[in-house]
């Protein structure tokens, strides 16, 4: 293990270590810039935020200008899905992380390479004392103004010197655009340690390990790979923080650093017991509470798709490796404190929303077990019925689609039971699965998309329902025409329309396209490349040809129920973030002619009194006839302002703004009401939770509010007349008939019981003694899986020192249950004995010692697989 190299290094904690960083620079003219959310907010292309360049990628790109030159931070990073994943190495090496920080300097056109370098070398040198002679510094082979001022004007040592290639110092942004060199500073943490210097055959080992790098954006690279100077050359700087603070600290692993072992502390206290505190799965632990905790911060809900996923695959990973260290209950949520009081100063929203993150983990938990406990369910019946040793693919699927069973938990319990799992039946399941949802993003109306263009439609729907325009192109399943028939289906595009394309949740509109020649009538309207509207429909008459002058007319009665469900959607948002809290964040949204549905962030179901609040608070922004205000100003100017947005969603650097009053704020390119009384009414129709932590609630507005109205009274009144009472009476009746309902089902369930109990008694009577074991093996046709159960149990009990079959046949196959008194279990176990009679009947199951199921497919061999029970009894009793 290393050591630190200087006394002032021994003094940095972590904590330390983050703030003389951003000190540092800001001396030196940086502006301190807090770190963007773990979801990019501009950037649709990345799962999460993995370097510090991130929220400067248009500043880089010249689309954005920012009021500084230069700037400094400490990001939030994750890698744990996608391209960028380490997921499972986190734990088990010295360095990996889900979760880690990025402490970098930027500069904007302002300096390069001479100050960059100087700024680096005498921040480790300088400011927290590292020895020049553990340090190694590389520049791409090419890049002798680097080389330069390295070794000339800092006097590096040659010796400590190397020279890499592309692959690994040579930074792009992709294919085309800014690119440029690196230069990488390495640090050695001595002999001791194996590993040999960067660009050597051991550079693999651990002894070098990269702790700053240095990207010089200094060239724009075109198609056929030429490269041209930038005319404003940049620097994008990336030093770990973990990484350093392990080297100033003296170790050698990331988790052995003061923060680290806290947490592991804290860790190793939640799951029970004493713990070796250099075990892999406290590391485990201690690295995703990091990762969760501050994904849950930026919004993030654990859920079976995108970033929700990887969040819930941490999270499980998490209590997973807390299971194997012996954790008997829900421990995760339990370092939640511990990390807010190691970060909370640095990142204020974590503490902000630390109680959000403790209720996030610990219900993902108790999910995690319900999860477990369905599955296992599910699982122990499929591999009860089991006819061969594999578990089909598609159960594999099942489990892990509706029920979020993990893959590697079943095959875990198929090996612990000797049976095998059908990989390839699942991958053909997951590929089916994919191919449906790819079928279900095509047109609505079965009509192949047109091919991406490169032209763009004016939209003139904000202010008119109709408009004169030209085609522009005509599309028959996916090919391009010169023109269509009567009869014939296709994709128009205008050089101009009214007709709003599908976005942002708004449907597409509707309506006619006509011509002297032809009338196409619109089913649909969506985005095709950048900015064409594709009007997708039918020519009902005539021909239409490409260079045709034509009237767009939208469908204005469809148009204006959109708008109606549109603004409330705005004014629902609104009203969710105000009854139930700032936690909320939009998932989802339709916005259709005859409903609105609207998927949010929360952690438990509305009440029906916040659901009355909150329908009470729209209603009273329609009542009041609110103006709608739209303007068009910079993203970062709306966002400062308030204006709510998506996460993750890519915007312009112009965008428009929706604002209702002071109750609502949003960006948005839809259409909508002029003014909120407009809306007529509005009526809350559903609430419910589609995942967890995510709720979803349906609404109709206008006509449709009065149209559901209408209905629920009609459907009071049914029900009235089926109760025999008056429709104010009719709750009070149905509740009535409910009890009275309630108490059949319990006497049901008692009567069952009894039957149970009798036949139990009936059986004792042909036990058959086994050296001193009483052996029931008998049919019980008629009774269900708990009835057949609950008879093993009574002979059980009954007979005292005991070994039980019973069977019952039901639409052909085999149900067999399987018990063994306590004292028994040593000698026999119920899992064998039910295993020994399915077998005989075409089928497999398990379970517990004492009580175990199975399944058969051969009914007619039940009786003498029945009969060889006490042999089989014996045999065991005497091996």
């Amino acid at each position: 293990m290393s050591q630190p190299m200087t006394d002032k290094s021994k003094t940095l904690s972590t904590n330390e270590l983050r703030q003389r960083f951003l000190d540092y620079f800001r001396e030196r003219g940086h502006a301190i810039v807090p770190s963007s959310p773990l979801v990019p907010q501009n950037d649709p292309t990345l799962l999460f935020t993995n370097a510090g360049m991130v929220q400067f990628k248009d500043v880089f790109l010249g689309r954005e200008k920012r009021d500084y030159s230069r700037a400094t931070t400490s990001q939030r990073c994750v890698r744990a899905g996608g391209k960028h994943n380490d997921l499972e190495n986190v734990g088990y090496t010295a360095r990996h992380h889900t979760f880690f920080e990025m402490l970098g300097n930027f500069s904007f056109g302002d300096y390069f390479k001479r100050e960059a370098i100087q700024y680096a070398w005498d921040f480790l040198t300088k400011e927290v004392g590292l020895a020049e002679d553990r340090l190694w510094v590389t520049v791409y082979e090419e890049d002798d103004e680097a080389a330069d001022i390295w070794l000339k004007e800092l006097g590096v040592s040659p010796e400590r010197f190397s020279r890499i290639g592309e692959a690994d110092n040579f930074w792009s942004m992709g294919d085309t655009g800014p690119c440029g060199p690196c230069s990488e500073i390495f640090y050695d943490h001595g002999p001791e340690v194996a590993g040999g210097p960067p660009g050597t055959p051991e550079e693999d080992g651990d002894r070098y390990v990269e702790i700053w790098n240095l990207v010089f954006m200094q060239y724009d690279r075109d198609a056929d790979g030429n490269m041209k100077p930038l005319p404003a050359p940049c620097v994008d700087t990336g030093m770990g923080l973990e990484r350093i603070a392990a080297v100033l600290q003296g170790v050698h692993s990331n988790y052995d650093t003061d923060l680290f072992q806290r947490l592991i502390r804290a860790a190793a206290e939640a799951v029970g017991g004493s713990q070796d505190l250099d075990h892999p799965s406290l590391k485990v632990i201690a690295d995703h509470i990091r990762a969760c905790s501050f994904l849950i911060v930026d919004g993030v809900i654990p859920s079976n798709e995108g970033r929700g996923y990887v969040l819930r695959r941490i999270i499980r990973r998490a209590v997973r490796h807390g299971y194997k260290l012996g954790a008997q209950d829900s421990f995760f949520h339990k370092l939640v404190p511990t990390l807010v009081a190691e970060m909370g100063e640095a990142f204020p929203e974590l503490k902000r929303k630390a109680d959000e993150v403790v209720r996030a983990l610990r219900r993902e938990e108790e999910r995690f077990s319900e999860t477990v406990a369905q599955g296992m369910k599910l699982l122990d019946e499929v591999i009860a019925d089991l006819d061969g040793d594999t578990i089909p693919g598609e159960t594999v699927f099942k489990l892990y689609d509706t029920y979020g069973f993990p893959v590697d938990l079943t095959a875990d319990i198929a090996r612990e039971r000797e049976l095998k799992v059908d990989q390839a039946g699942f991958e053909a399941a997951m590929k089916a699965q994919r191919e449906r949802a790819r079928a279900a993003s095509q047109f609505g109306s079965g009509q192949a998309a047109a091919p991406d263009l490169d032209v763009e439609t004016e939209f003139t729907g904000y202010e008119q329902t109709g408009h004169a325009a030209t085609i522009t192109h005509i599309f028959r399943d996916g090919d391009p025409v010169n023109g269509i028939g009567a009869g014939e289906s296709g994709v128009v595009v205008l050089d101009a329309t009214p007709f709003y394309a599908e976005g942002g949740g708004q449907m597409g509109d509707s309506g006619v396209i006509e011509s002297n020649a032809g009338q196409f009538r619109v089913e649909d309207t969506q985005k095709q490349g950048a900015a064409a509207h594709a009007h997708i429909g039918t020519l009902k008459s005539g021909q239409l040809k490409v260079g045709d002058k034509v009237e767009a007319r939208i469908d204005e009665r469809r148009r204006a129920a959109i708008v109606r469900n549109h603004s409330a959607t705005h004014l629902l948002n609104a009203a969710l973030r105000e009854v139930l809290g700032d936690h909320i964040a939009q998932k989802g949204s339709l916005v259709a002619p005859d409903r609105l549905r609207f998927d949010f962030s929360h952690p438990e179901p509305v009440s029906d009194e916040q659901l009355t609040a909150i329908e009470d608070r729209v209603n009273e922004q329609i009542l009041a006839n609110v103006a709608a205000e739209v303007r068009h100003m910079p993203f970062d100017e709306a966002v400062k302002a308030g204006a709510l947005h998506l996460a993750g969603e890519h915007y312009t650097s112009e965008v428009r703004t929706l604002r209702f009053g002071d109750f609502s704020m949003e960006l948005c390119g839809g259409t909508h009401v002029a003014r909120t009384g407009d809306i007529g009414a509005f009526r809350i129709t559903y609430e419910g939770g589609i995942a967890a932590g995510v709720r979803r609630i349906e609404a109709v507005t206008g006509f449709g509010a009065i149209q559901w109205m209408r209905d629920a009274d009609a459907r009071l009144a049914r029900i009235a007349g089926l109760v025999r009472a008056d429709r104010e009476d009719a709750p009070e009746r149905v509740s009535q008939l409910l009890d009275k309902q309630k108490k059949l089902e319990k006497e049901i369930t008692q009567l069952r019981g009894r039957l149970a109990s009798g036949t139990g008694n009936d059986l004792t009577s042909k036990a058959i003694d086994v050296d001193g074991i009483k052996v029931v093996a008998e049919r019980l046709d008629g009774a269900d899986a708990k009835a057949l159960r609950d008879a093993v149990d009574q002979l059980k009990n009954k007979l005292g020192s005991a070994a039980v079959v019973l069977a019952t046949v039901e639409d052909g196959k085999v149900r067999l249950a399987a018990g063994v008194t306590k004292a028994e279990t040593r000698r026999l176990k119920a899992g064998d004995l039910v295993n020994a009679v399915a077998g005989q009947v075409g089928g497999k199951g398990g379970g517990r010692p004492d009580m175990a199921q199975a399944g058969g497919t051969e009914p007619d061999k039940l009786d003498q697989a029945l009969a060889s029970v006490a042999d089989w009894v014996r045999g065991q009793l005497s091996a």
